[in-house]
């Protein structure tokens, strides 16, 4: 029995290892995040609050109930939240104020990434004089105080909503760009992009598929 069992040809069991791109591995660690799927959960709750709840009440931001001025929450008269002292809803003002701000917040940091993503890592990726010049002009910027940019955008173009959005990514963007500088310097020396270099990886190509991807 032993020496038949040891004639029988041995069988290879190869397996497939498969790896994961780095949105599964982010996706997975932050699904395995308990503390971000609750802030998920409450965003989404947010977000369905603010969407909706103007569109199923009977009044509108604008609208003064001169019998309910500055009243408690009351559901007898569908005002769940009160009203102000002038008679206005405040369930819906809050909904439409909670619109707004999630626009500032959305824009604000789209544009800060956009905007520093790619200085910081052209800083970073030339070096030198180049560097030095993007560096004393951010230290310039960030010198400036907030109100300053918004000030300066409101008297030039006057009162409108997005001037908040790109005061807020003008000053944001200043302290992501210094660390996508500093990742930059530490990721430009390393073997994977100099053999991308090597092989005639263009810059353009270079930020967006190599080194952004490694941030």
């Amino acid at each position: 029995m032993q020496n038949s069992s040891k004639n029988q040809p041995l069988v290879e069991v190869t397996s497939t290892i498969q790896g994961r791109s780095l949105w599964q591995d982010a996706r997975r660690r932050f699904f395995r995040n308990k503390a971000a799927v609750a802030s998920l959960i409450i965003l989404c709750c947010i977000i369905l609050f603010i969407t909706f709840a103007p569109m199923l009440m009977p009044f509108s931001y604008e609208d003064t109930d001169w019998n309910m001025m500055g009243i408690a929450p009351d559901f007898e008269s569908q005002h769940y939240f009160g009203t102000d002292s002038s008679g206005r809803d405040l369930l819906v003002r809050v909904a439409i104020g909670g619109r707004i701000s999630l626009m500032v917040g959305i824009a604000g940091a789209l544009i800060a990434v956009l905007i520093g993503t790619i200085y910081g890592a052209i800083s970073g990726y030339f070096g030198g004089k180049v560097d030095m010049v993007m560096m004393r002009f951010l230290e310039i910027l960030s010198s400036f105080p907030f109100m300053f940019f918004v000030i300066l955008l409101v008297t030039f173009f006057g009162q409108n909503i997005f001037l908040i959005f790109i005061a807020i990514g003008m000053v944001a963007w200043l302290n992501l760009a210094r660390i996508v500088r500093g990742q930059t310097l530490s990721l430009k020396n390393k073997e994977f992009v100099e053999a991308a270099i090597v092989c005639g990886v263009s810059a353009v190509k270079l930020f967006g598929d190599t080194l952004c991807l490694t941030f």
